[in-house]
């Protein structure tokens, strides 16, 4: 299926490693541009290349996301370089573990900026591109909002609040027929999560058990199915679809748990 993307530019924060990645790569495949925006140029320069080797486009800003300016300046210099914008993918952020019993409110407004406010103010600095190409948005969460998991008060309210943006945001543009989606992943196999389970007594036992509770097919997802739906909800092939909470996560969040006893 042609997805419509040809030549579109996408805007894809943290799209230099995981899902992003996976992001980014799809969309390039695809024939469209994504603009990858991260603090890391080396790792910018690394996924653009990752891409032109096998024969799609990409462009890095280098952008410090925790900044409101930077922000800023990584959507002008896109409109400054492609003379519009079509898409964009808010997407990097990390799991901190900002918990309640031993947090401070210092440090759950620091994640809050690192996870949550760049999604606003990139979609914010993008609207006026997005209002002339009558573009999309794809705000990627994570299962903590809705499942909870212990000990990371600030990451399941910075993702509560991408879903309430998401929904609230498809009322708000709907009338400039932007759509707004988000895709919710759960257990997706990235770099990130290979270092945190080596850090675990028994990787293998536990990447075990993990898998044994996600009742499709009893597997991670991968960044590269993530990066389908992403692909599919920004193109003019889910035209009519917008404030949808796309879970892709083979079933983990709301299959019945008696599927996913231990084999």
């Amino acid at each position: 299926m042609d997805l419509g993307l040809q030549d579109k530019v996408v805007l894809v924060t943290g799209g230099a490693k995981g899902i992003g990645l996976g992001v980014s790569q799809v969309l390039a495949a695809e024939g469209a541009i994504p603009v990858i925006v991260g603090r890391n140029e080396t790792d910018n320069s690394a996924a653009v290349k990752s891409i032109e080797a096998v024969g799609g486009r990409a462009w890095a800003v280098a952008t410090e996301l925790n900044q409101t300016e930077d922000c800023r300046r990584a959507v002008e210099a896109t409109v400054t370089k492609f003379g519009r914008i079509e898409g964009l993918v808010n997407n990097a952020g990390i799991n901190d573990g900002v918990n309640l019993e031993d947090g401070d409110t210092e440090r759950f407004v620091a994640s809050l900026r690192k996870n949550l406010l760049h999604y606003y103010e990139m979609a914010h600095f993008a609207l006026p591109e997005l209002k002339k190409s009558r573009g999309a948005i794809v705000n990627v969460g994570s299962k903590v909002a809705e499942t909870g998991q212990g000990g990371t008060s600030a990451y399941a309210a910075a993702n509560g609040g991408r879903n309430a943006l998401t929904r609230e945001w498809a009322v708000e543009l709907a009338k400039y027929s932007i759509r707004v989606n988000a895709v919710i992943v759960a257990e997706c196999w990235t770099p990130m999560y290979a270092t945190w389970l080596a850090t675990v007594p028994n990787p293998e036992e536990t990447r075990r058990q993990i898998e044994a509770r996600i009742p499709f097919e009893h597997r991670m997802t991968t960044c590269e199915e993530i990066a389908n739906t992403v692909a599919f909800l920004l193109s003019p092939r889910s035209g009519h679809t917008t404030g949808q909470l796309v879970h892709v996560d083979g079933g983990y969040v709301h299959l019945d748990r008696s599927v996913t006893a231990l084999t």
